[in-house]
């Protein structure tokens, strides 16, 4: 009567296993949360909607580096990788230490470029690149209109 019953090794074997992948489940997950891609894209959205040219910017507190495609961006940070699709594009990533980034931090492509068709031929280069990481603490977003090119630059 105070004997363990014979099928009891079975709970405990059982209880073991799932113990065991519960910890192992707990341990794999990310420990912050992954970055807010949606949130940029909704930054870029807004810029590339507008009908004037405008600027908006966007923190990077959660992730490190960012990827901008024409149609896409990617964010990539402790917690993973997140992926947002843009509803206005196509955009161009312009970085940092080139004429277009130049642009995109505020000054007048008339004052980096010597022409229009400079300017315009520096974007279809951009647009046909394929996408690359790049490091960034925040994400800048500028519509910029001169001399028939209307382009939304990202960076």
């Amino acid at each position: 009567m105070f004997d363990v019953p014979v099928d009891a090794w079975y709970v405990y074997l059982g209880l073991a296993v799932v113990s065991g992948a519960t910890v192992s489940l707990a341990g794999a997950m990310p420990a912050a949360a992954p970055p807010d891609a949606n949130g940029a894209a909704r930054t870029v959205d807004s810029v590339a909607a507008s009908q004037h040219a405008s600027v908006g910017r966007h923190p990077m507190t959660d992730a490190d580096a960012v990827r901008v495609g024409a149609d896409t961006l990617s964010l990539r940070g402790p917690g993973g990788t997140t992926h947002a699709g843009l509803g206005y594009g196509p955009v161009v990533f312009a970085p940092e230490g080139t004429p277009l980034g130049r642009v995109l931090r505020g000054e007048l492509p008339e004052t980096v470029f010597d022409s229009p068709e400079h300017f315009e031929r520096a974007v279809d280069e951009r647009r046909v690149a394929d996408p690359t990481w790049h490091r960034t603490e925040r994400l800048l977003v500028r519509r910029v209109v001169w001399e028939g090119t209307d382009v939304v630059l990202v960076g």
